[in-house]
């Protein structure tokens, strides 16, 4: 009976002490399971704020980047439409001085038929005169009348001329010009102060507006 009851002792010392070890094996566990669930989740915590915030970051300065980006791709210009749009002026401006030449020679033009038409009808009086002395009847008509009629209508021509810009060339007893008179030869000079001046005009020279139309045909003196 007493070896029963040890026994019986032992069995339950054991079966206690094999509780206690279950009990402090799962608490160890726990304490385990606690610790590592505690760890991760304050490394999770911890790992979280500095990447969360470097994540952050990254993506902060990538906006911007990517704002620049765009505000560059959008802001710069075209060259194939810069080249267009200079190509467009160019043309425009040639179109411009094309017109603008024409304008010119037609201006030009009407300018100089306009002149021309005020020289004609400066010199319609002279020729209407001319043809009434063409119209007198030589037998009934004198010489003396007629060569006054011919020295009207010259004067009249003359004033019509002048009155346009017509200069004539005085050219008798003057110094001999190249530029203004043409020698077609020479008279002997009596003095040597006559030398190389104007002996005789054989045809006038006439300028128009101070440019020479024709030089006045003379007879230059030479002493010796």
């Amino acid at each position: 009976m007493r070896d029963h009851k040890r026994h019986d002792r032992h069995q339950g010392s054991g079966a206690t002490a094999t509780d206690e070890e279950q009990q402090a094996s799962a608490g160890g566990a726990d304490g385990q399971s606690d610790g590592k669930a505690n760890g991760q989740a304050d490394g999770s915590a911890a790992g979280a704020d500095p990447g969360g915030d470097g994540a952050a970051q990254p993506q902060a300065e990538a906006q911007p980047q990517a704002a620049g980006g765009d505000g560059g791709q959008g802001g710069g210009a075209d060259p194939t439409a810069e080249l267009q749009t200079v190509r467009d002026r160019l043309l425009r401006l040639a179109a411009e001085f094309e017109n603008y030449r024409k304008r010119v020679e037609r201006e030009r033009a009407e300018s100089w038929v306009r002149a021309q038409a005020q020289l004609a009808e400066r010199l319609l009086e002279p020729l209407d005169d001319l043809q009434r002395i063409a119209d007198f009847d030589p037998a009934t008509t004198a010489s003396t009348a007629l060569h006054e009629g011919a020295e009207m209508v010259e004067k009249k021509f003359l004033r019509a001329l002048e009155a346009a810009g017509l200069e004539e060339i005085d050219a008798a007893g003057k110094v001999f010009d190249p530029t203004q008179h043409e020698a077609l030869t020479t008279a002997p000079a009596q003095s040597e102060e006559e030398d190389d001046t104007v002996a005789q005009v054989y045809r006038k020279g006439y300028r128009f507006k101070g440019v020479l139309l024709r030089p006045a045909q003379v007879v230059v003196k030479k002493h010796g």
